[in-house]
């Protein structure tokens, strides 16, 4: 066998599962359809948040350790691409957020004046905010470092790519719906604005699972990130205008001066999500260990390194 993993999928949840693997001395490979830049991972807003995920208790979990990660890596935001930013998510308080909003340090209720007009209550916090073309890029150059390379190569069946190495790691995304075949992974739509900052120094976000609209603002080094959507079973990836001026709108009742912003670009990303994370391992017909690591929804990055942590375990058992 020339590698010890292959790893399929180039998205954060692949190239962080591969750097686990490879900084624990695994000769590691990551095969992937579409370069990292071309990813749904490359679209994500960036912001460290656990949003619609289940199972809820250990995605808290998986949130928690990579919180862990992300804050040392934003000792060095030049070089990784995450910063620590502080923001506020309205409509709820601390006690409705999970188990995980405790172990955050500093998250605590907003005071008087800290929530926009509009919301009478919400959490405050100073969390991880990562640009994601760069940090993308640092997840590369990590890999690379540890003696992993990235190959693109489409792949049209896991159990094949099993007789090549020891263990295969699935990080596919939506692409497991047809790969695996697992009819229960589906698209969220999510459409973006970018706008050239106004002044914007902290985040917002309000969401609820049950709407399909969102706000968040989001400030970046390449300009404001404003949502979003999150339409369930939407496949279209073209930009609506009129969907980018509702956005734009309901983000300017927050910052108003955002609704006067240059728009330097649209975006429209399809999250890969599924009623429960799949993380596990099974024997394939021939043998073959394959662990499955997927449908992380509009939480990918969050727990990104949490999944990456325990797919390199069963991937090693």
């Amino acid at each position: 066998m020339a590698s010890d993993v292959i790893v399929v999928g180039a998205g954060v949840t692949g190239l962080t599962s591969a750097i686990v693997l490879a900084e624990r001395g695994r000769e590691v490979e990551v095969w992937t359809r579409s370069p990292s830049a071309e990813t749904t991972s490359a679209l994500a807003g960036g912001l460290w948040w656990p949003y619609c995920i289940e199972p809820r208790e250990a995605a808290g979990q998986w949130a928690l350790r990579s919180l862990a990660v992300l804050t040392g890596l934003a000792a060095r935001p030049a070089e990784t691409g995450v910063r620590m930013v502080d923001g506020v998510h309205a409509g709820v308080v601390p006690a409705e957020l999970g188990a995980w909003a405790a172990r955050v340090p500093g998250l605590r209720d907003a005071g008087a004046g800290e929530v926009p007009r509009g919301w009478d209550r919400g959490v405050r916090a100073r969390l991880p905010l990562l640009d994601m073309p760069a940090h993308l890029d640092y997840l590369q150059r990590r890999l690379a470092a540890a003696g992993g390379t990235v190959t693109v190569r489409r792949v049209s069946s896991l159990e094949r790519v099993a007789h090549t190495a020891r263990a295969v790691v699935n990080c596919t995304g939506l692409g497991a719906r047809d790969l695996v075949p697992d009819p229960s992974v589906h698209p969220v739509h999510g459409q973006l604005v970018i706008v050239e900052d106004p002044g914007v120094e902290e985040w917002f976000t309000v969401a609820s699972e049950d709407r399909a609209d969102t706000v968040y603002v989001l400030p970046q080094p390449y300009g404001v990130v404003l949502g979003g959507t999150a339409r369930a079973h939407v496949w279209d990836r073209t930009p609506s205008p009129c969907t980018a001026q509702a956005i734009i709108s309901r983000c300017s009742r927050v910052f108003p001066g955002l609704g006067r912003a240059r728009v330097l670009g649209h975006r429209v990303g399809l999250r890969p999500a599924r009623p429960r994370v799949r993380l596990e391992a099974e024997r394939l017909p021939g043998g073959g260990l394959l662990v499955h690591n997927y449908g992380h929804g509009g939480a990918g990055v969050t727990v990104s390194w949490g999944c990456a942590l325990e797919a390199a375990d069963l991937a090693e058992g």
